[in-house]
Order: C-alpha cells, then structure tokens, then sequence
C-alpha cells in the first residue's frame, strides 16, 4: 500500500496525507501530530482491487447513492451505474504534485462512455493547510450536449467512542434510508442504532461540525452541496459526514441535479477541519 500511496505534507510538516490515485484518486490517511483522521479498512484494501476501498475520503460521481435498479434513462436508452458511480473505482493520473498540494485527473473514456454518455475531465486537487484538508474539484463538460449529474464525498471520519459525539447540523428535511421515512430534521442525530443512513436536506448552512472526539471535525462546502448524508453501522469505529450535491436517484428525478453546458466547467470546494479540543 506505501509503495503506491502519494503523500503531501502541511507547511509545518505536523500533518500529511496520502492518497491512492490508481484506486479512485481517494485519499486513504490523513494524520496530524500522529492521530489518524480517517478509518481505513486495510483488509478490504488489500484483499482485492477490484473492491470498492472503504475508509479514507472516496469520490462519489456522477451519482451519489443508488439509483432504482441501477438504470437511469438518457432520451430513449437506459444506462446502468452502480451505487455512487465509477469514480471511486477507476484510476486517476497524477497531474501535479507539491510538497503540499497534490493534482489527480479522471477523463471519460469508452468505459465510462458505456454507462455514461457524457464526455468530462475531472480534476480534483487536495491540500494541506495547517489543520485543514482542502478537497477542490473541477469539472469539464467536454461533450456538445449538457452533462447532468451528482457529486459528493463519502469521509469516514474515526471515531473512539460514538456516545460522546455530538454534531451541528442544519437542515429541513431529514430522510432516513433504513425506514425510508421522510421527517422534519430537529437536529439531533441517534448513533445508539444497528445503522444510521440518514440524509438532510436542504441544507441551511454550509458549515457542519461533529465533535466530542479529541479534535473537532468541521466542514465548510460550497452552495452546490445540497445535501449532507451521515451514515455508520454499529460495532464500527467511523462516522462518515457526506457532503452531496443532490439526493439519491437525482440523475432520474432532477432534484437538485447540476446540469453542465457544453464546454463549461464548474468548481465546487469542500474544506474539512480536524481542531484540537482544549
């Protein structure tokens, strides 16, 4: 896994991250004054590229979530994706790497083409700056026709003891993918369950936090972010805070779909915190 894994460092060289480019461009560690970040499945890791990795930071596009049956419709031809899409699963180019920045790029290609009919590039650029990991994405619409779709990102943040977590979230509407209820969100989060999936939407700030861990995890994402999802199963050590731009099964629904022109690009930022407590 090191042999392959890219790093970059902090200007004060306290926190480093690393990050698979050739298993989805994901961000696998992130680690300041020797306290991981990120819950890691290494066992999965290793037992098979083929699997999806579970831990770290994966990259959810051109959906986030599932879609009925995995098919979706474009004019009169229906495509199949699989939950959260392929980014996660193909291999990116290192475009650019500094001490502290590192550039991965993903471009469509006639695998992609099969179940996606949009032509893209796809850079995404993670920083380090003090306690901060900047995740920035910019994409291209490189077909001559709009290109719809989803974007997200799937943080398994570590977690010792989830009885102490408490969080500040903001939004309206709260559904929960388990009992597949849709309810007004007061803004308390039960982790006491076998699984939580929950997602909040819309979201009226753009600022959410967890805290009661050693450090406090914040996040700041752009407006595109609609919709954050959190999700954990018991006996876990991870409590994942997933910034999306659209709800589940949005590329059939339109929800909150981002739609891209030709020849556009559009960028969107999501900065996750990790500050130490007292």
């Amino acid at each position: 896994m090191t042999n392959s894994a890219v790093r970059i460092e902090n200007e004060t060289q306290t926190a480093f991250v690393e990050a698979l480019p050739h298993r989805g461009g994901i961000v696998i560690r992130w680690n300041i004054e020797g306290q991981e970040l990120f819950y890691l499945d290494e066992e999965r890791l290793m037992a098979d590229p083929a699997l999806s990795v579970r831990g770290g930071n994966p990259i959810l596009f051109p959906i986030c979530g599932n879609l009925p049956n995995n098919t979706y419709t474009v004019g009169d031809q229906t495509y199949t994706l699989v939950q959260h899409g392929f980014a996660r699963n193909l291999p990116w180019a290192v475009v650019n790497h500094t001490a502290t920045t590192l550039e991965v790029a993903l471009e469509s290609s006639p695998e992609t083409l099969a179940v996606y009919p949009f032509e893209f590039l796809f850079k995404m650029t993670y920083e380090l700056q003090g306690e901060s990991l900047v995740v920035r994405s910019h994409i291209t619409n490189r077909s001559t026709k709009t290109m719809p779709f989803s974007l997200g990102f799937h943080p398994y943040f570590a977690v010792e003891d989830k009885s102490k977590l408490t969080f500040d979230l903001s939004a309206e509407q709260q559904f929960d993918n388990v009992t597949q209820r849709t309810q007004p969100f007061t803004g308390k989060v039960d982790l006491n369950v076998p699984e939580l999936d929950i997602a909040l939407f819309p979201v009226t700030s753009q600022t959410a936090a967890m805290k009661g861990g050693k450090r406090t995890i914040a996040l700041t994402y752009d407006k595109v972010f609609t919709t954050l999802v959190v999700w954990t199963v018991e006996g876990k050590p991870f409590v994942c805070v997933e910034p999306w731009t659209a709800q589940r099964n949005s590329l059939n629904t339109g929800v909150d779909l981002t739609h891209l022109e030709a020849g556009a690009s559009i960028e969107a930022v999501v900065t996750m915190t990790a500050q130490m407590v007292g």
